[in-house]
């Protein structure tokens, strides 16, 4: 939701708002504004894929802020889009911006765009730091309005139509939460921290005491995500607001202020909507008062969903969820934040939109290296496996369905729909969407690992946390398109070893000079790297598809109920680090002389190196000629591989890794 103008209004006036000294109390979040608020307001690398330590640790400062000041954190997310596709024009017209937005950013200029796994972050840290979430069915505001009534606490977020509700303990805007600044009392020596609480009853009191019910239609006329200001644009040309301060105020002020204003002269909704209508044409009032009605019920409290039994017992029960049928165990997980809300809209509206990201708007999107994964999520969610062939020809005979996806097509939206095969599968087990719990772990293993390409006897090397990141990697290697160089792979994977350090030099093995000195290099690349502003578009969108390759892989893992153990995505990737490393590997030889210092990390980076090139084909990497690539074709003909050529690399690097991968330490 948003109500376009009004926080800037509310912000302009502190007639509506208290100074507040909040400690001692429960708090109710609105967890997608607040990622987005925190990491748009840091400062963090918008261009290069994002910078996901840094986010965390601004994350665990702002946790922490509350917890010193006894403020018990309770984090609300919305969950998918709308079955009722009341929003579905605005959700196109955001998605289409935020496009525009990534194509700017692409080429220098402005805008904001969240790095793609900004949401699993996210999650990921409030788990660690034990902070109580729900992710509702749909958007969450209700739910939120509804639970900090019953709590009797204030809700923090930025989101306009907050201002619309009753909210008891009132509405703190984040821009007005200084939670840098920790205050003290003298007399306790109690810690709060200084904030505004907006109150909708001091805005109608302000405005001739208007009756509280009218806000929603108040909301509704200036003009929310659900109804469009082009439908009521014949009653803004004939009505006449009167006219209040506005000296200072611009031409979305003076229409608020004087609609409050015009909107105080009735007693209830009934009657401000005859007026309303009355200055519209004879032949389009009823279908308008059926419009505005309509979407003034997104502000009705009845019939929310109570979040209390979840925090309380992990019981979350949307009766929309219920009424669809869906598995018990697909509503618990959603609850909790295990499948994303992308896999709901797969699943419920069968619709997507792919995130739009900073990449080479020339070429075709980043997501299109994953359609094979996400052909696989769709199946399993749509019930579209069989196990046996007659089954899979008669469902092929009788049924087709297609799942739509919104991306982009160079800077415009694309729209496409992917029809979802149906898939046989050698299996003795059920593979209805119903029964994915109940499936053996090696089923599930087999199911994940054969969808990306690789074989458990090319990860057994590594510790098992690595299994799924190294799994995402072969497949990146062998589908990114453009080619995936040595030079990427290496700087990806130097940035996931660096992740085990970053941030935990406490820990016993990381202890004396040697991991210091690893942190203190990659400081000096990424600062000489900073230096060079002009981007590598290529770089940048090789970059983007091995995100895009992660987050896929994360969901299909989690649809199947984790067969593989999820990653520490807080500190396994920091976009604008390895993006430099990507420049500097193009012209260092020996990547491996960054860990000589710390050697668990240079383990650890050789182990997982010399796992990956055991799963990708031997030439992945090599940029071949075309008298080369014909003697290759002729050598697949007569039954030769590249395995049986002799390697002609006179005096490689001296290396521990077999001579097998010696050619990747020359330069690309």
């Amino acid at each position: 939701m948003g109500i376009q103008g009004l926080m800037s209004f509310v912000g302009s006036n502190r007639n509506f708002c208290n100074n507040v000294q909040m400690r001692n109390t429960k708090l109710i979040i609105d967890g997608n504004n607040l990622y987005h608020k925190l990491y748009f307001d840091s400062g963090l690398d918008l261009v290069h894929g994002g910078d996901y330590a840094a986010f965390t640790d601004i994350l665990n400062k702002f946790f922490e802020s509350l917890a010193v000041c006894n403020i018990e954190a309770y984090v609300v997310f919305d969950g998918g889009c709308d079955i009722s596709d009341k929003k579905l024009e605005t959700q196109k017209e955001r998605f289409k911006e935020k496009i525009r937005m990534a194509a700017n950013l692409s080429t220098g200029k402005g805008g904001s765009v969240l790095p793609l796994l900004i949401r699993e972050v996210f999650l990921q840290v409030l788990k660690k730091m034990n902070v109580p979430f729900v992710q509702c069915f749909a958007e969450a505001d209700k739910e939120i309005v509804a639970l900090a009534n019953l709590w009797n606490c204030p809700v923090l977020t930025f989101d306009s139509d907050f201002c619309i509700f009753e909210i008891k303990a009132g509405y703190c805007p984040l821009n007005s939460f200084q939670w840098k600044n920790i205050g003290t009392i003298k007399e306790s020596q109690d810690c709060y921290i200084p904030a505004h609480s907006f109150s909708a009853q001091r805005l109608c009191n302000y405005f001739n005491n208007l009756n509280m019910s009218l806000l929603p239609l108040f909301a509704v006329l200036t003009g929310n995500d659900y109804i469009s200001l082009r439908a009521l644009e014949t009653f803004f040309s004939r009505v006449h607001f009167p006219i209040g301060n506005v000296s200072h105020s611009g031409r979305k002020h003076v229409q608020i202020q004087g609609l409050l204003h015009w909107l105080s002269r009735f007693a209830d909704v009934e009657e401000a909507m005859e007026n309303v209508l009355k200055y519209l044409n004879l032949k389009d009032r009823e279908s308008a008062r059926q419009l505005l009605y309509s979407a003034m019920e997104e502000y009705n409290l009845n019939e929310t969903v109570n979040l209390e039994p979840f925090f309380h017992g992990g019981l979350y029960v949307s009766p929309t969820a219920v009424q669809l049928n869906l598995p018990d165990w697909v509503q618990n997980a959603l609850a909790k934040g295990s499948l994303s809300p992308l896999l709901s809209d797969a699943l419920v509206l069968r619709r997507v939109f792919l995130h739009a990201q900073v990449e080479d708007f020339r070429r075709m999107s980043a997501h299109s290296v994953t359609q094979p994964i996400r052909e696989v999520i769709y199946a399993l969610l749509l019930n579209m496996y069989q196990s046996s062939q007659a089954e899979l020809q008669e469902c092929k005979r009788t049924k087709r369905i297609f799942v739509e996806e919104f991306n982009r097509l160079e800077t415009s939206v694309r729209r496409s729909k992917v029809e979802i095969s149906f898939i046989s599968e050698d299996c003795n087990e059920d593979l209805s969407l119903q029964n994915l719990p109940g499936l053996s772990s090696a089923t599930s293993l087999k199911l994940l690992l054969r969808t990306i390409e690789v074989k458990m006897t090319d990860l057994k090397s590594v510790p098992p946390a690595h299994h799924l990141t190294l799994a995402t990697l072969c497949y990146w290697i062998q589908h990114a398109d453009p080619k995936v160089k040595v030079h990427h792979f290496k700087a990806v994977l130097i940035g996931i070893v660096y992740g085990e350090i970053n941030g935990n030099l406490n820990r016993p093995e990381f202890q004396g000079d040697g991991p210091q000195a690893v942190c203190e290099q990659m400081k000096q690349i990424k600062s000489e790297g900073a230096q060079h502003r002009k981007l590598n578009l290529e770089d940048l969108h090789i970059l983007c598809q091995w995100q895009c390759c992660l987050q896929m892989v994360l969901s299909l893992n989690h649809l199947l109920c984790t067969p593989l153990l999820v990653p520490d995505l807080t500190r396994l990737y920091n976009g604008s680090l390895v993006y430099c490393l990507v420049q500097k590997l193009k012209t260092l030889s020996i990547a491996e002389d960054i860990f000589k210092p710390c050697p668990p990390l240079e383990i650890l980076y050789r182990d997982c190196f010399g796992a990956v090139m055991s799963a990708v084909p031997q030439d992945c990497f090599q940029s071949r000629s075309k008298s080369a690539s014909k003697k290759s074709k002729k050598n697949s003909k007569s039954g030769k591989t590249s395995a049986n050529m002799p390697n002609k690399t006179e005096n490689p690097p001296q290396s521990n890794i077999s001579n097998r991968f010696a050619a990747l330490y020359l330069e690309d």
